[in-house]
């Protein structure tokens, strides 16, 4: 093993979001369905809401500023309080023997809860949750702090994650290499990037 540290994230790269998106937005879907005041499919919304943070969906299908108000507001108290299973290879990550350490954007309440249920706290050195109402910091950031307080190099630390345009790209830019985890087979072939659709594909990469 060369990579010292492992950084993951939470949604869809330990859990599938679909699992529980439609029980967890519940009460979010209902409140931008019944306001009306964005752009695009309420299919297309909720699809895009398990798959990206909700302020960037917002933009995207241009969320009148009262909507987004109200959403941010009602995300803010959310929390998930049943249970959640983690993806079936996922347990081959808890044999690894390196740092692990988990960075999640996301709702602080929210994202606890459904940590919590996942029952995977002692899997990781540090958890930390990325607030963008609380701070302006983004997963770079925490990702720079990470390697300076574990004396790390980049070439010692790897990033594993489903979104190319968040850790993946935050970690490209920190010149740390990167694998993006698609359980679902969509981005198998793409060019440039190290892909795997599931865990025991991960150890040509650590």
């Amino acid at each position: 093993m060369t990579k010292k540290a492992i950084i993951f994230d939470l949604d869809n790269t330990i859990y599938p979001v679909a699992a529980i998106g439609d029980q967890l937005f519940k009460s979010l879907f209902r409140t931008i369905e019944n306001d009306g005041n964005y752009q695009g499919t309420m299919g297309e919304i909720k699809a895009e809401i398990m798959r990206k943070p909700f302020q960037v969906v917002a933009k995207m299908y241009a969320f009148s500023d009262a909507l987004t108000t109200t959403c941010l507001k009602l995300l803010t108290e959310l929390t998930y309080d049943d249970t959640i299973a983690p993806f079936d290879d996922y347990a081959l990550t808890t044999k690894l023997t390196c740092l692990k350490f988990l960075v999640t954007t996301g709702f602080k309440k929210l994202q606890l809860s459904k940590i919590d249920h996942l029952n995977i706290k002692d899997h990781f050195e540090e958890i930390i949750i990325v607030d963008p109402i609380a701070s302006s910091l983004t997963k770079k950031n925490f990702f720079k702090d990470i390697m300076l307080r574990y004396n790390l190099t980049p070439n010692e630390v790897l990033v594993i994650g489903d979104d190319l345009h968040s850790e993946i790209k935050a970690a490209k830019e920190l010149g740390i290499a990167t694998v993006l985890y698609d359980y679902l087979g969509e981005n198998e072939s793409l060019p440039g990037e190290n892909v795997i659709t599931n865990y025991q594909q991960l150890k040509k990469y650590v």
